[in-house]
């Protein structure tokens, strides 16, 4: 009985897919936050300019 439930938890790959799933998730958050982050600071001297052309 033992063996048999030593090669079963071996056979299981769920978990692995489950983490899969997380890195993948994580990988797609850091290039969300990287975007973000540029595009931030993009808009910021874009409307900086805008504010001292006005001025």
């Amino acid at each position: 009985m033992n063996m048999q439930t030593l090669r079963r938890f071996l056979a299981d790959e769920t978990g692995a897919t489950a983490i899969e799933y997380g890195l993948i998730a994580a990988g797609i958050a850091l290039a969300i936050i990287a975007v973000v982050n540029n595009l931030g600071s993009t808009l910021k001297l874009k409307f900086g300019s805008i504010s001292s052309s006005l001025k």
